[in-house]
């Protein structure tokens, strides 16, 4: 069985080199999931630059967490949850509304058709139900809403499927597991 190894900063192409200590200046440290993106320079650069501007221009930090929550349950990828998880408590959830996220069910109508919406996307490949779609437009959200939902959902999914592949090492707190939340 091939293992995929988190690379190091001397292990990769110089523009991921860059990259890299782009990352440490900015979070302090660069995410075993980013570093491992970094075997290929153009697919860290280019994810970093969409990902950072999907969905900004429609939604704020909590609802983008919201969304990647969402997206990273409905492909159970351990990785983004825990790193989600963590950024939506930075943005000011707490634990009992991560989880809410994670299965659509918040009390706030507009996060739950947000997270409703993203999770029928990625759980039904791109075919969410109408009424998913309905609940969206019925909080006030249009069709360049619904767009910038989708580019989040690609986002997220990405970084969800790198994981999966890889299983590289999770280096944020572990995600509480939904199976011990409703026992």
């Amino acid at each position: 069985m091939t293992n995929i190894q988190v690379p190091t900063r001397n292990e990769v192409a110089p523009k991921s080199q860059a990259i890299f200590d782009q990352l440490k200046q900015q979070l302090g440290t660069v995410p075993n999931l980013y570093a491992t993106i970094g075997y290929s320079p153009d697919a860290l650069e280019n994810f970093l630059e969409f990902s950072a501007k999907a969905g900004s221009g429609t939604f704020n930090k909590k609802e983008i967490e919201a969304i990647k929550l969402a997206v990273s349950e409905a492909n159970n990828c351990q990785y983004c949850l825990a790193a989600h998880t963590a950024l939506a408590k930075m943005a000011g959830f707490n634990e009992e509304e991560t989880i809410e996220l994670r299965t659509a069910s918040s009390s706030d109508f507009r996060l739950k058709a947000i997270t409703r919406l993203a999770k029928e996307v990625a759980e039904n490949k791109g075919k969410p139900s109408q009424e998913a779609i309905e609940n969206f437009f019925e909080e006030g959200f249009n069709e360049k809403a619904l767009v910038d939902l989708i580019t989040v959902v690609t986002a997220i999914t990405f970084t969800n499927y790198i994981h999966g592949t890889t299983r590289v090492p999770i280096d944020f707190p572990k995600a509480v597991s939904l199976s011990t939340t409703t026992a």
